[in-house]
């Protein structure tokens, strides 16, 4: 007994009871690390912000409804499309003569936003109208006009539950570069510091071309050139808006070179054969595109009658074209410089909608395929057209093959894509369920939510930080059952030996 007294005395070790304490107060302080650190990174339910932009168009107006991280507000937030509505009608500026129902046309989608967005969110959602093409035009024809139109928007505007920040025009480089900015912060090339995509716009005025090129600086041509520092990246971005180019504005000037010597017939190579409409003078020479070529002596009407020839329809469309002023080192049409085209680009708006429903999207069908096709189908016949397109709108079927034959001309023609480099084009009227175009980009620089430079970000993701807190953790519970056996085991052998 005295002996066993004695190796007690001198046993520095704790008691065994003493030991199961520290290891179960151990495990538990790991448990509830390992806890916190859990639920500390858990998701949690979503809340969101909104911003919504009406895009004021020249043929009709659409509203879009963007949604972002609440708790990511500053720069990390990703921004995607939630809803969309087009406008009933035409585009605003076509309100000139009655403004008030500019405002009145908006009622209907503006309802459509005031359902989506929450209510609590409503007071702190910015709302923004962008007028383009055919805002500018009015404004040049009618300075006034356009004012009461922008008056009566606001009107409407101002009595939503939105924060309205305001309805302008937009000039048509900044349409471009916007273009250029949803395009490619939609498909993460900004934030990745990736190769960008160009970006190709057109509507019913105007048409937009935007891309960077690494043998433009700027220098030559300042007007046409836009930098950004975005996420840490330069960039010198090109781009140029031609007005009176929408798809719209040239037909009226394909039609004006037709009717120059005031003839009550015209026989349209562009128009399917077989289709015949009476058209009125003082509606094709009502636009500030073609105004000032008016005939003096034109007749009130004139017969409208369809030939249905793509070659003969080319060479119509390429009459409105200048290849030959050119000032500048290099020039696309009209003596506009453009560099080299460089890289993949995206084209949208009509250019989509257009070649979707001429089956033409798939640009690795080579080119010379692309003009066949769309050959056969200017040579389709209108009643035929008419039988094989029921539900269609008659007055955009029937332009169709002028609208197929004028892309064709201004990517081939007036921008120079070949058939080695036309593969570069996709027709693309989404990316990642949002809406290409301008609106997005626009509301991106509003409300700053691209950073110039790279957000800072944890050095570890939430997985990864996760997965060696538990990592951790085992090796330390294996740790204190290794100490636990070294301290019991030399214990349990000496009590043996001692009995």
């Amino acid at each position: 007994m005295s002996a066993q007294r004695e190796m007690k005395e001198k046993n520095p070790w704790p008691t065994p009871v003493t030991i199961i304490i520290i290891i179960v107060i151990g495990v538990i302080a790991i448990v509830a690390l390992v806890t916190v650190a859990v639920l500390q990174n858990k998701s949690v339910p979503q809340k969101y912000k909104y911003g919504i932009v009406l895009d004021a168009g020249s043929s009709h107006t659409a509203l879009y409804i963007y949604q972002w991280p609440a708790e990511k507000d500053n720069n990390t937030g990703r921004v995607e499309q939630t809803h969309s509505c087009k406008v009933k009608g035409k585009g605003i500026s076509s309100y000139a003569s009655e403004p008030w129902k500019a405002g009145e046309s908006l009622k209907e989608c503006m309802g459509e936003a005031e359902n989506t967005v929450p209510k609590e969110r409503a007071h702190e959602t910015p709302l923004y109208l962008g007028a383009t093409a055919g805002m500018r035009l009015l404004d040049i024809v009618n300075s006034s006009a356009s004012k009461n139109v922008f008056q009566a928007v606001e009107k409407a505007l101002q009595n939503s539950p939105f924060s309205y920040q305001g309805a302008r025009i937009l000039s048509g480089q900044e349409e471009g570069a916007f273009g250029w900015v949803t395009v490619n912060y939609l498909d993460d090339r900004l934030k990745q510091g990736l190769k960008t995509t160009g970006a190709l716009d057109l509507g019913g005025a105007s048409t937009q071309i935007s891309f960077i090129s690494d043998n433009f600086d700027g220098s030559e041509s300042p007007i046409n050139s836009v930098n950004f520092r975005l996420y840490g990246n330069d960039y010198n971005l090109y781009t140029h808006s031609f007005l009176c180019y929408g798809k719209d504005q040239v037909l009226k000037m394909v039609l004006a070179n037709q009717t120059q010597s005031g003839a009550t017939t015209v026989l349209d190579p562009c128009f399917h054969s077989g289709y015949n409409e009476t058209k009125n003078y003082s509606v094709l020479y009502d636009s500030p595109c073609v105004s000032g070529r008016k005939p003096q002596e034109a007749p009130e009407k004139f017969d409208h009658i369809g030939k249905g020839n793509f070659q003969e329809c080319q060479k119509a469309v390429k009459s409105v074209f200048n290849f030959t002023f050119c000032k500048h080192s290099r020039c696309s049409f009209n003596g506009v410089f453009q560099p080299p085209l460089q890289g993949p680009f995206g084209a949208f708006s009509a250019y989509y909608f257009v070649m979707n429903f001429l089956n033409l999207t798939d640009t690795s069908m080579p080119l010379e395929t692309v003009k066949q096709k769309l050959s056969q189908y200017c040579g389709t016949s209108w009643d035929k057209i008419k039988r094989q397109h029921p539900t269609v709108n008659v007055k955009y079927l029937a332009e169709y093959c002028f609208s197929g034959t004028y892309i064709l001309t201004l990517l081939t023609e007036g921008y120079d894509f070949t058939a080695e480099t036309y593969s570069n084009i996709k027709f693309i009227k989404k990316i990642k369920g949002s809406d290409a175009g301008w609106t997005l980009g626009y509301m991106l620089n509003l409300t700053n939510m691209i950073p110039a430079e790279a957000p800072d970000s944890p050095p570890l993701p939430h997985a990864g930080y996760v997965s060696i807190v538990t990592l951790m953790t085992i090796l330390l519970i294996g740790l204190l059952l290794f100490v636990a056996l070294r301290i019991f085991w030399p214990r349990c052998s000496k009590k043996t030996q001692i009995v």
